[in-house]
């Protein structure tokens, strides 16, 4: 399922609180069945633009496409409620959502919200539970008894349970520790896959962009300064200097190597097969 967003500008408004044009002139297409990065520094518009995928950002100007479905300045709720069935949202800490007295009802409250009876959503709840890798036994068991990684486990399997086309995530891997975090980015890459899902995930962790994303969109600004695949993103490290972000690994080692020795590798190299493959080449390994 397509994306697009045309002209999109919105202001963000929290009781008295308001920042005006946190997504600016804002036109970008993700491609369906893609896999996008968003990146860019703190306030830069990245979590933003997920809302505003989502419905929970209404844009004060243009359009977002999700498929055949239209989210404009005057869209109302209800009207946005398919739109959510949609676009699965997963906020940083998704465990601070957990709410229900058992795992069960916790993961059984979109769908049901959506429908869903609830003979079948429980259903759906126990096929979830095993695709992010947790046993049924847990089911029965309140989710503040949970570990932290267990929490984000089932708060992510809440969002599956709606089974959405659009994937938007913001930082799920946050706050857990390395293993778990990669469990998790390994589950997302996992259902990506095997449901040809349009995945878009926000992220400061450069090794995550070029491990799991296919493309990448850099903001700035509240603006989409660069769409494009992974390696033309990381190609122009100048630029990216400019807007203030890092690159992989692999990537800073090729850059000092090649500014040291003056013998530059044939490609850009972003994995540390990358640079084995360009090592080899130049005859060097």
């Amino acid at each position: 399922m397509e994306v697009i967003f045309e002209n999109v500008s919105a202001d963000y408004q929290l009781g008295p609180i308001r920042s005006p044009l946190v997504l600016h002139s804002v036109d970008v297409t993700i491609q369906s069945g893609s896999y996008t990065a968003v990146v860019g520094y703190t306030g830069a518009g990245k979590s933003s633009l997920l809302k505003a995928m989502n419905g929970l950002l209404l844009p004060k100007e243009g359009q977002i496409s999700i498929g055949h479905l239209l989210i404009k300045p005057d869209k109302n709720k209800k009207a946005l409620k398919s739109i959510r069935k949609r676009v699965g949202m997963v906020f940083q800490f998704p465990e601070s959502q957990l709410f229900a007295e058992t795992v069960e009802k916790d993961i059984c409250f979109g769908p049901i919200n959506f429908g869903v009876p609830k003979t079948e959503a429980k259903e759906i709840a126990k096929q979830v539970l095993e695709q992010v890798g947790l046993q049924q036994d847990i089911l029965t068991k309140s989710p503040f008894s949970l570990s932290g990684g267990q929490k984000r486990r089932v708060a992510i399997a809440g969002i599956l349970a709606m089974q959405p086309d659009i994937l938007v995530l913001d930082e799920p891997g946050a706050g857990l520790d390395p293993n778990g975090r990669k469990e998790i980015m390994d589950l997302i890459a996992s259902w990506h896959q095997d449901r040809g899902m349009t995945t878009v995930l926000v992220t400061h962790d450069m090794e995550d962009v070029v491990t799991y994303a296919d493309s990448v969109i850099v903001m700035e600004k509240g603006q989409v300064v660069l769409h494009d695949d992974v390696e033309k993103v990381f190609s122009n490290h100048e630029q990216l200097e400019k807007w203030h972000l890092d690159v992989p690994d692999a990537r800073r080692f090729q850059l000092n190597f090649e500014k040291q020795t003056g013998i530059l590798l044939p490609k850009v190299c972003l994995t540390v097969d990358d640079l084995a493959d360009a090592f080899i080449e130049v005859g060097l390994a």
